[in-house]
């Protein structure tokens, strides 16, 4: 079983050929039994990675590069001939009278099946059970009733488990599990997007799965890592797979945390003849099976991104979901307004200053921002912070427009693409974070519309300088936060009591502070001195920001999201590497050549020297498979030398 390999697969056995398989986003699986011998066995996988215009998502240019090889993980299934293919579960009735819905497909029938459906809940209890005799390849297990259940809420994101026993006259011959959750959620003609019967504004980011050093191939835990920070550090409730299928390690933590999903076919803008549009159906049919039990998934895209209108295809993609999933509405991802509709909700990448005319309802935007508006890390003051405010004045339109569902940035994170492309270094850096996954100042901005008994953000949108800004200055001085007062101090002196810009930005949960001053700091009639921004809720002072007047750099700093990784040989831990100044800030115009040394059982992924841009970059540790401590040791010319210990614990 492939999880996904780049682009085109021929599959050995002992020189045999067992198939080939064309594209590079869904997963496939070749029989080998009758293909095996005693002994050895030698399994070759030849991956073609040219970008083959006959299948998606290629045949013109595409904003993003897709990398070869085998990029996903790889499984040897061992099964009876008669054994589970795959599970469909379908909650009902969630909201009234629970029940549960489940579809098996059989590989093959045989006589003397039975199966047995065992229900359990979070905790592991068996709530329910039924066994039935099998008398066709394809069974239906329905329990019309369950009683009290809980709901998989984005707070609560709870998940119950079925588990299926295949058995022939009496003895077990095969058994499967699906995590799943009771949930419902609906796009309405109104406009409005509803989660369980509760109107909730869809607020999120796309999602591109490449890295950089390792392309796309990252492993479990890299994956379920970008799931967390979209969700518990950018505050998001949704993010859309632009523009294809993805990991199941992802999907399965965006279940576990309770993230949204928006599921795609991959393409962009292009659509090819006959023969490739097969592939779409195949790949949509395979993107649909796979991921169908997902709770985070509401919507799936069956539109080519951008691509222009065509009924024929797009009338059997829509059919095709609704066939295979009549639990879920479709969208299609379109960039003009007046586009055929024939999806359930009118998704739309609106990159206009304000929301497109006429609404097309139910209404969702897929894409702002991006390529209007490319941001570095280390560019100017000014456009760091225009490139938030872009993202801020978008999401305060949404949010206080009935008519849309949602919004949802382009994009999370920088990503690499072609020479047509970005910046002229393969990246396109249209980020909110930078493809390392560290935030640029737009970050800041989703960090601020979590709720403060989530996170307390408080963070000052400037360099602090007096010079990086046409004209020089910091009026307006722009604070992104969830406190609902800031005080502005100078030198220790301040400069009054501020609160949120609701005027400018009414709908969002906690609006920008703009502080403008009547009479502008001007440091060339006294000491330039350092800033403190002070954030008050209800009163008390809750958390403060200090940025340095001087801007030296103060010390190498070292984090990471894990210090455990497993010994598979595989495991992999992000360290962020940042040059910050003495109250912790990233000083974003600091270059620096970082070196490093590894001692133990792990290998260290990316540049060694790493050249620092915008003050911060970083490396990837990958295990080994002792069990064991590793020190990482990172240094510069002139700034103290810092280690970090991980350690590489035992599989279980």
């Amino acid at each position: 079983d492939f999880d996904g390999a780049m682009l085109v697969s021929s599959v050995y056995l002992n020189g045999t050929l067992l198939g080939v398989h064309k594209g590079g986003f869904t997963p496939f699986s070749f029989e080998i039994t009758d293909h095996l011998k005693p002994g050895e066995n030698v399994l070759t996988v030849y991956v073609d990675a040219t970008e083959n215009e006959d299948i998606p998502p290629y045949g013109n240019l595409v904003d993003f590069l897709t990398f070869g090889g085998l990029y996903r993980d790889v499984y040897l299934r061992i099964v009876d001939p008669c054994h589970i293919e795959n599970v469909f579960v379908s909650p009902t009735d969630v909201l009234t009278h629970p029940g549960l819905e489940c579809g098996i497909q059989l590989a093959q029938w045989m006589p003397g099946l039975s199966l047995e459906g065992i229900l359990k809940d979070a905790a592991g209890r068996i709530i329910a059970r039924q066994i039935q005799d099998v008398d066709a390849d394809k069974i239906t297990i329905v329990w019309d009733e369950l009683g009290p259940i809980t709901l998989w809420t984005l707070d609560n994101p709870v998940l119950y488990q079925l588990a299926l026993v295949l058995s022939q006259n009496g003895a077990p011959i095969d058994q499967d599990a699906v995590r799943f959750g009771f949930r419902s959620a609906k796009f309405r003609g109104d406009g409005s997007f509803l989660l369980n019967g509760k109107p909730l504004k869809l607020f999120g980011l796309n999602r591109h799965q490449t890295y950089p050093y390792i392309g796309a191939a990252a492993p479990a835990r890299l994956q379920c890592l970008d799931a967390e920070i979209l969700k518990y550090e950018l505050g998001c409730n949704v993010v859309r797979t632009s523009h294809y299928g993805q990991s199941p390690h992802f999907l399965n933590r965006c279940d576990e945390i309770g993230l949204l999903v928006l599921e795609e076919i991959a393409g962009w803008q292009h659509i090819g003849d006959e023969t490739w549009q097969e592939l779409v159906l195949q790949d949509l049919q395979a993107m649909l099976i796979r991921d169908r039990n997902h709770p985070s998934i509401i919507l799936w895209g069956v539109r080519i991104n951008e691509s222009p209108d065509h009924d024929n295809l797009y009338t059997q993609t829509n059919l095709l979901a609704h066939e295979l999933d009549p639990t879920r509405q479709t969208g299609g991802v379109r960039n003009f307004i007046d586009s055929k509709f024939l999806e359930d909700v009118f998704t739309l990448n609106d990159f206009t200053e304000g929301i497109q005319l006429p609404r097309v309802r139910p209404h969702l935007i897929t894409e702002f921002g991006g390529h209007t508006f490319p941001t570095k890390s280390w560019d100017h003051e000014e456009r760091r912070v225009e490139h938030a405010l872009i993202h801020a004045r978008k999401h305060n339109l949404q949010m206080g427009d009935p008519d849309v569902a949602g919004a949802i940035g382009w994009c999370a994170f920088d990503y690499h693409t072609h020479k047509e492309f970005g910046s002229g270094d393969r990246i396109c850096h249209h980020g909110v974070m930078d493809i390392y996954r560290l935030p640029k100042m737009a970050a800041f901005f989703y960090r601020s519309q979590k709720s403060p008994a989530d996170e307390i953000v408080l963070y000052a949108a400037t360099n602090w300088t007096m010079g990086d800004r046409s004209g020089g200055g910091n009026n307006p001085l722009i604070v992104f936060s969830n406190c609902d007062e800031i005080d502005v101090l100078i030198g220790g002196q301040s400069h009054g009591r501020f609160k949120p810009d609701d005027a400018q930005y009414p709908h969002l949960n906690h609006p920008p502070f703009v502080v403008r001053w009547p009479e502008p700091y001007n440091p060339w009639e006294n000491e330039f001195c350092d800033l403190l921004v002070q954030g008050f809720i209800n009163g008390q002072l809750i958390a403060e920001h200090k940025i340095t007047a001087d801007h030296l750099p103060d010390r190498l700093w070292l984090s990471t999201h894990t210090t455990q990784l497993q010994s598979d040989g595989a495991d992999m831990a992000r360290i962020a590497v940042q040059i910050v100044d003495r109250y912790g800030n990233v000083l974003p115009y600091q270059l620096r050549i970082v070196e490093f040394s590894l001692e133990g059982d792990a290998e260290l992924i990316g540049e060694n020297p790493l050249p620092i841009i915008g003050g911060q970059g970083a490396c990837y540790i990958k295990s080994g498979h002792t069990e064991g401590m590793v020190v990482l040791k990172a240094q510069t010319a002139d700034l103290p030398p810092v280690s970090m210990v991980l350690h590489i614990n035992s599989l279980k």
